[in-house]
């Protein structure tokens, strides 16, 4: 009786074996992304209002993103003061922030998701703009009006 109980066991141990499945890394981490939501989902289209400007930003079917903005007190649905395509997705470490990376005409306009803050009070959104000195000429911080 024994021998057919340990028996038992080792074939069923042999079979779980069998059937265990070999997970790649990239499916554990996006699995624990998912399941820990660590990495917040990129809108295709966000509206941010900052002190001075709306800021629209698309994602294109090309994967690369358009920026629109108009000033603080304009409607969006005016044509835009400024049009700027081919956008980048550049990730900020692995919780969730990135920004949005724009280069127009000498200019690096970057557009940064703050998910993780240690303030309560800091904005969703900053806006900086830098010249082709690296001299940052905006920093405003933005709320979002519609995503």
């Amino acid at each position: 009786m024994t021998k057919k109980i340990v028996l038992g066991i080792f074939c069923l141990a042999q079979f779980s074996f069998m059937n265990a499945k070999n997970f790649p890394d990239e499916t554990l981490t996006a699995n624990h992304t998912a399941l820990h939501g660590s990495f917040q989902q990129v809108p295709k289209t966000v509206i941010i209002k900052t002190k001075k400007f709306k800021i629209r930003i698309d994602k294109q079917p090309n994967g690369r993103y358009l920026y629109q903005s108009w000033g603080a007190n304009s409607s969006i649905t005016s044509k835009p003061h400024m049009i700027i395509s081919d956008g980048e997705l550049v990730p900020d470490g692995s919780g969730g922030n990135y920004s949005l990376v724009f280069n127009n005409e000498g200019y690096i306009y970057q557009v940064w998701r703050n998910y993780l803050t240690n303030s309560s009070k800091k904005a969703p959104y900053t806006l900086t703009v830098t010249d082709d000195n690296d001299r940052e000429i905006v920093r405003e911080d933005g709320i979002v009006v519609k995503k």
